[in-house]
Parts: structure tokens; C-alpha cells; sequence
């Protein structure tokens, strides 16, 4: 709503009748709305991360085995699965986006 209202007491630039600047709230709008997508996006495999990260790292203390290379073979195949089952729903997002920043772009 008050983008709509910054919108309309936006000036034109003298010679381009046309052409409509961006506003203050737009930018933050749009800029808010891709840090969310990118929380949204990259949450599932940074949770994954860190639960198998803290699950070997709890393994490790328990036997007392002090290898630090044994962490990440099983998070990257945790990732790596993890990546595979969300990507639908990542591309969802992504393209959720890509849209709502495309209809800004069309409607002026």
C-alpha cells in the first residue's frame, strides 16, 4: 500500500514521460523479498548440515575418536541428498521469485 502511494507521487524524469524511478520502498521491498528467497532457498541444507554435523561431532566425543577428517564425508553425502529432494521445491522458490521480481519489472 504505501509502495502504491510513493509510487504515484513519483516524479518523471523531464523528456521521458514514461520512465518511473524506483522509490526508496520499492528497493527495500524487492531487496527484503530476495533475502528471504535466499533464506528460504538455502535453509533445508544448512539444517541438514548441521545435524549430521553435530550428530558425528556427538559420535566423535562418545568413542573418543579424534580423526577430523570424519566429519565430512558424511555431511556432504547428507547435503548431496538433501540437495536432491529439495530441488523441486528450491526451483519452486526460485522461480516464485524470479516471477514477483518480472511482474515489478512489466508493471512499471
Amino acid at each position: 500500500m504505501m509502495v502504491r502511494k510513493a509510487r504515484k507521487n513519483a516524479r518523471a524524469v523531464p523528456g521521458r514521460e514514461k520512465r518511473i524511478d524506483m522509490t526508496g520502498a520499492e528497493t527495500l521491498d524487492v531487496a527484503r523479498d530476495a533475502i528471504w528467497t535466499i533464506v528460504v532457498v538455502s535453509s533445508p541444507l544448512m539444517l541438514v548440515g548441521l545435524v549430521v554435523g553435530v550428530v558425528v561431532s556427538l559420535f566423535q566425543a562418545l568413542t573418543q575418536i579424534q580423526e577430523q577428517t570424519l566429519v565430512f564425508v558424511p555431511k556432504i553425502l547428507a547435503i548431496f541428498v538433501t540437495l536432491l529432494l529439495a530441488l523441486p521445491f528450491m526451483a519452486d522458490a526460485l522461480h516464485s521469485h524470479m516471477m514477483r521480481i518480472s511482474s515489478r519489472i512489466i508493471g512499471g
